[in-house]
């Protein structure tokens, strides 16, 4: 059993990009974690460098499995509440990106993706949301995008299935909250990431990994409704919802000429 003092973090998609650098952060600051990604190996690497930061192997545990596997999801969460006797905090963060073009429709791989990016997060809360409820304490943080903020060129299914989480998510609240639970919304631009390191567009305002890590801690501690950075992009999305669908067309199809 940890330390019952420290909060409990499980994040998902723990293996790269934010997870990985959202579990040293947390590290730096004392949480108990619990690392889910398919990869078995780069879990047990990411553990190492956990322990290398706090020398506490009780603090840390693996738990490989598949977001898009419920089973996997609640073996997971078992595995953790016996480990640490509890789960005060999940951060649904694994997910992808399937572009899409003109010239080709493939609904198998949107299904594909609406699993992961949607499916999965929600198979998370389903294992972790019976001991908060059991508890009444507990905070649910979901990974979404400014993608599904307003329509973008070839994002059709990554920004509906971003749309769709923060949605889910937003809504979840308001049934959340009698229950003294907590409920909120990542909502990152572009992060320099090995999903991000596949476009071949422009992204404007990047950050770095470790920026995204502070931001997103920052904010679960402040038990913020939505997190999203950096603000000088993401204000400008916001501000972009308010227009028209013509003009928001004609100014989107302009900018992302060659």
């Amino acid at each position: 059993m940890a330390t019952a003092s420290r909060k409990v973090l499980w994040i998902t998609g723990a293996s790269s990009g934010i997870g990985w650098y959202t579990v040293l952060e947390a590290a730096r600051r004392g949480y108990s974690l619990a690392l889910t990604a398919r990869r078995l190996e780069k879990l047990q690497e990411l553990k190492e460098q956990v322990l290398q930061i706090t020398g506490r192997p009780d603090e840390v545990l693996v738990v490989p499995g598949d977001v898009t596997v419920l089973l996997d999801m609640e073996r997971g969460a078992q595995q953790i509440l016996e480990h640490f006797g509890k789960i005060d905090i999940l951060l649904g963060n694994a997910g992808g990106h399937t572009p899409t073009t003109g010239e080709a429709f493939d609904v198998q791989s949107y299904k594909e993706l609406f699993d992961l990016n949607f499916f999965g997060v929600l198979n998370c809360i389903q294992a972790a949301l019976p001991s908060m409820k059991e508890r009444s304490e507990g905070h649910i943080v979901g990974v979404s995008s400014v993608a599904g903020y307003r329509a973008l060129p070839t994002a059709a299914c990554y920004g509906a299935s971003k749309s769709a989480l923060t949605y889910f998510l937003e809504s979840l609240r308001f049934d959340l909250a009698p229950l003294n639970l907590a409920v909120t919304v990542v909502s990152p631009g572009f992060v320099r990431t090995p999903l991000t390191d596949r476009n071949t567009f422009p992204m404007p305002c990047m950050v770095e990994p470790e920026f995204a890590a502070r931001t997103i801690l920052n904010g679960i501690e402040r038990r913020d409704y939505e997190i999203h950075f950096p603000k000088r992009f993401t204000y400008f999305l916001k501000f972009l919802r308010f227009l028209p669908g013509r003009l928001y067309h004609a100014l989107v199809s302009w900018s992302v000429v060659p």
